[in-house]
């Protein structure tokens, strides 16, 4: 049977009267209090091998309190319990010390389960906070959904373990990133963040590990790359899943060596940085279909964080409005109010743009609208036209998005050199963003069968292998 004394404060009887079972029916001995004060009078006394607390107290807040206990009695695990279930409730109880922090409503059997594992675990690996950041909330949300990242989170700010953030654009991924490093341990170094979509395929990999003078055609100096700029800092490498397999066999290299050489440089350069990468698409496919490698999917993975769609944590609408409301308002937009029967609206909508659209229509109502309310009436005007907008596209859609896809390439060409004139040769650079993702795919769709993809594509079986050579297409043939 387990045994150990706990200390319980809460001021409401009723969850002392819960916990009280709960903990006695598990074979611990329960000690019971409704004030800060008692507490901090039996952990002064050396009483207690565990504490379970609420934050709001009658006399002192738990977080108040914390930085004594630990100063006092750095091994006494604290388990820090809250109503105000908000992503700095959890940062700052893992700041101050907390052993564990749980939402409430809470689990009971999670909650033993707690209190087992922190009894059991050895006192040296029992790790104190560092201290608050008074930064602003950066995660809006009290679901289930969202308190469980705010858990994952929490752990994971004093580490420096890689993370894979997968969701749906628009839910915040850069978001959660930046929230790891503003209140991690790197939190004083630089983050730095690139998208690989956002990059021509040919220079993604200067982009992230620099290049020597003379490195390439229009290389006129030494220029640092995205891993020497984020050194002793955080590196957010998003939309992952978009880098080329030749940057991606480069990457994994430096996670294995802790290392990397410059494009046209020799001498390798040490870097120290804590990597955070998202992504949209499905890695296990992409992997399956010879697009991403499995080794460096697995060195990336080794935290996976998934953000819930917004269609899956309507509850969190109301806070997220109100939040993006008072942002507008802090930009000079006029202040709003809501009416309930346009809330209800809102978490009916399915949102497919996530939390981004979400904010784009807050910001549209306070810009657009003299009402000082917002109405159902208005909320259902926005929404009808955010729906109506993609059908009101005739007929075939791929020349657009070709087009689209074109003209974001070219923006994203030119804006990485600025008032200078980049390098020539930018029709085969446009050639070759078309090329490699058409034959990826037929390849794919093939099953690695070249000669089948030949057909498809409606070219010369040598020419296809060529391409593959020239692109360095890798080719996984698959039985199934």
């Amino acid at each position: 049977m387990p045994s150990g004394t706990i200390l319980v404060a809460d001021d409401d009887a009723a969850i002392r009267t819960v916990l009280n079972q709960a903990l006695s029916r598990a074979g611990y001995t329960v000690q019971l209090t409704s004030n800060a004060a008692t507490l901090w009078r039996w952990v002064s006394s050396g009483d207690g091998d565990l504490v379970i607390t609420d934050v709001v107290m009658p006399d002192e807040n738990a977080f108040d309190l914390l930085p004594r206990i630990k100063k006092l009695r750095p091994d006494l695990p604290v388990i820090v319990m809250s109503a105000q279930n908000t992503f700095m409730t959890a940062i700052r109880a893992s700041e101050r010390g907390a052993y564990e922090y749980l939402p409430k409503p809470f689990d009971l059997k999670e909650l033993i389960s707690i209190v087992g594992r922190a009894l059991a675990e050895p006192k040296s690996k029992r790790v104190t906070g560092a201290d608050d950041s008074g930064e602003n909330i950066p995660l809006v949300g009290r679901s289930p959904a969202m308190q469980e990242i705010y858990r994952v989170l929490a752990r994971l700010m004093q580490t420096d373990l890689t993370v894979m953030i997968s969701g749906e654009s628009g839910t915040g991924k850069e978001l959660v990133a930046r929230a790891l490093h503003d209140y991690g341990k790197r939190r004083n170094g630089p983050f730095v963040a690139i998208n690989m979509a956002a990059i021509p395929r040919d220079l993604i990999e200067a982009e992230l590990f620099g290049h020597e003078k003379g490195a390439f055609t229009g290389a006129q100096a030494r220029s640092a790359g995205r891993f020497e700029q984020a050194d002793g800092g955080t590196l957010f490498l998003d939309e992952i899943g978009d880098m080329p397999m030749e940057a991606q066999t480069r990457l994994l290299r430096v996670l294995q060596q802790g290392e990397y050489t410059a494009v046209g440089g020799r001498t390798p350069i040490k870097t120290d940085v804590r990597i955070v990468a998202a992504t949209n698409k499905d890695l296990r496919q992409l992997i399956n279909q010879g697009l991403f490698r499995e080794d460096l999917y697995f060195r990336l993975n080794v935290v996976p964080l998934r953000l819930p769609p917004l269609r899956e944590r309507g509850e969190d609408i109301p806070d997220l409005v109100r939040h993006f409301f008072t942002l507008v308002e802090k930009e000079g937009l006029p202040a709003k109010q809501i009416e309930q029967a346009a809330l209800d609206q809102l978490r009916r909508y399915r949102w497919p743009g996530n939390v981004r659209e979400l904010e784009n229509l807050i910001r549209r109502l306070a810009a657009l609208y003299p009402q000082e309310v917002i109405t159902a009436n208005l909320v259902e005007q926005e929404l009808s036209q955010q729906s109506a907008a993609p059908a009101e596209q005739d007929g075939d859609s791929s020349e657009t998005d070709l087009s689209g896809s074109v003209e974001r390439f070219l923006n994203a060409y030119f804006a990485n050199f600025g008032d200078a004139l980049p390098p020539p040769g930018l029709y085969h650079r446009v050639l070759r963003e078309v090329e490699y993702p058409l034959l990826s795919s037929a390849l794919a769709a093939t099953r690695g069968n070249q000669i089948k993809a030949a057909e498809l594509l409606g070219v010369n079986r040598n020419t296809l292998r060529k391409k593959i050579r020239d692109l360095d297409i890798q080719v996984i043939r698959n039985s199934r």
